[in-house]
């Protein structure tokens, strides 16, 4: 599959004297981790069907420091920061869209004050404008009818008010949405975020990603729809925790698009 995508370099933008119309932003998950390769993939397979010229940073892209920030060490997130803003402000970028929430918050709300200053998009608004503008259309085909809960992501939902775009996508689809108990302000974490996702399990009698999954279980869905690598990761260990693989399928919104248009 990989062979068809066309994945250009920012690099390769500034020898041709162009400028992307967007930067996708891929991040550590985007780029590193196997589950979350496929959503890079999906992603950008939406990109080139709505002819999006877009670019990546390819081996200049670096952390953008929101773990080591949630875990205390701003030393180190300055560090990590103001690498990356005084790359993104040598290509003079204006629009940087990523499919990781942390990401997109740490880019969007904590780099303006180190000098990057962008307009950041998560995948799922950016996937929306180009619904809105025609560049792309999704029939539901086989997700028609299909019953999904939408689980928010602490930095997409509470943290930046975005809440719509995801569900409008799912909408889209001609699909069943069904809500969590706890949902949109209300929503729950998946347990991953505040760089917890990269530490041991504190002494206790459940996880939080078991928790969260058994509200998903109980309003009976056949998709989780995740819009965050870190969610996707959690939600689907308690998918696999409750015995439930063989019911429930944990996705992420840019796989379903793709997936409905067969890409």
């Amino acid at each position: 599959m990989s062979s068809t995508l066309k994945v250009p370099t920012m690099a390769e933008f500034m020898a041709e004297g162009k400028q992307p119309e967007v930067l996708f932003w891929v991040g550590c998950m985007g780029s590193f981790d196997d589950r979350a390769k496929k959503v890079t993939k999906a992603f950008v397979r939406l990109l080139n069907r709505a002819n999006v010229e877009f670019a990546v940073l390819g081996t200049e892209e670096s952390c953008t420091g929101d773990p080591a920030k949630r875990a205390g060490n701003e030393f180190l997130f300055q560090m990590q920061a103001v690498t990356n803003i005084e790359v993104l402000n040598a290509y003079e970028i204006k629009k940087i869209v990523t499919a990781c929430p942390h990401c997109f918050n740490t880019i969007k709300n904590e780099y303006p004050g180190l000098g990057g200053n962008y307009q950041v998009m998560h995948h799922t608004q950016f996937l929306k404008s180009l619904l809105d503008e025609g560049r792309l259309t999704i029939e539901g085909g086989q997700f028609k009818g299909k019953r999904i809960t939408f689980h928010d992501p602490c930095y997409l939902g509470r943290a930046n008010d975005v809440y719509e775009a995801p569900r409008d996508l799912i909408r889209k689809l001609d699909a069943e949405l069904v809500e969590m108990k706890s949902c949109k302000s209300r929503g729950l974490c998946c347990g991953a975020g505040g760089a917890q996702m990269f530490k041991d399990a504190e002494p206790g009698t459940k996880e939080i990603n078991v928790a969260r999954t058994e509200q998903a279980i109980d309003v009976k869905p056949q998709i989780i729809a995740a819009g965050c690598p870190f969610c996707n990761t959690m939600m689907t260990d308690g998918v696999k925790a409750k015995d439930k693989e063989s019911e429930i399928q944990v996705m992420d919104i840019a796989e379903l698009i793709a997936n409905a248009q067969d890409l």
